[in-house]
């Protein structure tokens, strides 16, 4: 009781120096006052009309809130971290302590020597993992291009390996599929929140706190790392003196900090797995399940199919696992189209197609085969090659090209005259914009059969 009162006293007081302090006309103030034994960061608005006027307190002001800080220290509920405080002029109050359940803003955090100081003046039993790992990290779970190959060279001497993490996350090609497909769902939706695609990583954040990375590196190899908000591990490490687990024991040397989730630089860490060979491997991480609140729910075709359901309008929702089912398909398969998502989504602009279209792109599981290039578009291709190299254009008016059209692109020339014995240039233009520079001496038809090939390599078998 005694504490309620002082602290009832303190906002009274609190209140009279912002009510005192505000410019001519104020309806609302909001302050946020976070303080440490060695420093002070004010935030003061004032709303006057349509105005917000930052207002900096005088000294006396600033002493009556380290007091007040002073005071709660010596409470059942010990110093918090910040002092939250909305007013309006008619003497409306509200009040609140931080004590650093969530992390801090941008702008009322201090550096960690700040905390460790002040840990010193107030000691506590426990520090939230957030601050504390702010506080104590350290860089340890950071691993340069430098420490990755070095500790690869050790645990071989050392016969440190991997933990073979068999049936516990889905196999890679199906994991980034099902995370892309659910990414595109969310963007399609228009939400402003869930996983998203960048070029070759998957960005997980969720609303618990948790969140995750999963980057697509060449030869078939992978990481997936981030989070789990308040990891029991972690607690222990920053509150207990517990040693950091090896998350990296037996890692490759490729497993380094720019595959790492951002975590890592932050002492955050609570897991990273990676894909080597088709088999998912980890150091001293937590199990797959413990994970399940840092990563999308692309842990079976099932469940990403019902989460792409459920971004729907419930009678299409109901309507749509097969449409679903076929997107996912096409994803696993590297070939979405925009048919694919039509068919899940529509096309009557309630849904963002394009930027869902987007996430499958960013992903490279879009299908690669492009539209027919129009045929202006080929001859002006040609065109600028010829002017571009200052080729000779004698006997060959840039006028006169046309464009012939095979399966997959076109045949660039100007035709020649019925009596014309000069072996003449030919252009030929594939619909992905492969160039190729021949001329009448070369068989036309065998040139186009190897060019088509080509094309087929690199899209494909086309259906």
């Amino acid at each position: 009781m005694a504490d309620e009162a002082n602290e009832l006293t303190a906002d009274h007081n609190l209140a009279r120096v912002l009510a005192a302090n505000g410019p001519a006309g104020w309806q609302r103030v909001d302050a946020a006052f976070a303080l440490t034994a060695v420093g002070e960061i004010c935030h003061v608005v004032y709303s006057v009309g349509t105005q917000a006027i930052a207002v900096d307190l005088p000294d006396s002001a600033v002493d009556l809130i380290r007091q007040m800080r002073i005071a709660a220290a010596r409470s059942s509920s010990g110093p918090w971290w910040r002092l939250l405080v909305s007013m309006t002029s008619s003497a409306e109050i509200e009040v609140a302590y931080d004590y650093g359940d969530e992390p801090f803003p941008d702008g009322q955090l201090f550096v960690p020597e700040a905390y460790r100081a002040d840990l010193e003046t107030y000691p506590r039993e426990k520090v939230p993992v957030w601050l504390a790992a702010y506080i104590w990290h350290g860089d340890r779970q950071r691993r340069t291009p430098q420490q990755a190959a070095a500790q690869a060279r050790a645990d071989r001497a050392e016969q440190v390996w991997a933990v073979l993490a068999e049936n516990e996350f889905p196999p890679f090609p199906q994991m980034w599929a099902r995370w892309t497909t659910i990414a595109a769902a969310f963007v399609a939706a228009k939400k402003e929140w869930g996983p998203r695609m960048l070029p070759w990583v998957g960005v997980f954040e969720g609303t618990s706190r948790g969140g995750s990375t999963l980057h697509a590196l060449p030869a078939g190899r992978a990481v997936l790392s981030g989070g789990v908000w308040n990891a029991p591990t972690l607690d222990a490490v920053y509150n207990a003196g517990a040693p950091m687990p090896e998350l990296y024991g037996g890692a490759p040397d490729w497993l380094a900090d720019p595959v790492l989730n951002p975590r890592a630089a932050s002492g955050l860490l609570s897991f990273c797995y990676w894909w080597e060979a088709g088999r998912w491997y980890r150091g001293q991480s937590p199990p797959a399940q413990e994970c399940a609140p840092a990563v999308p729910g692309m842990w079976t075709r099932e469940t990403a199919i019902k989460i792409v359901a459920g971004l729907l309008a419930d009678s299409a929702g109901r309507d749509a696992p097969e449409a679903i089912g076929a997107l996912l398909s096409a994803a696993e398969a590297g070939r979405v189209t925009r048919s694919e998502l039509v068919a899940v989504f529509g096309d009557d602009g309630r849904y963002d197609i394009d930027g869902a279209l987007y996430q499958f792109s960013a992903a490279g599981l879009l299908s690669t085969v492009p539209e027919p290039m129009p045929a202006a578009q080929a001859i002006g291709r040609v065109r600028d090659y010829i002017t571009g190299r200052q080729l000779d254009t004698t006997g060959y008016p840039l006028s006169q090209l046309s464009a012939d059209r095979f399966r997959f692109g076109w045949m660039v020339h100007v035709p020649a005259h019925a009596n014309a014995q000069t072996r003449r240039a030919i252009f030929y233009v594939a619909d992905d914009g492969e160039f190729a520079h021949s001329s009448s001496a070369d068989d036309p038809e065998r040139f186009v059969a190897a060019f088509e090939q080509r094309f087929l390599d690199r899209h494909g078998p086309l259906t």
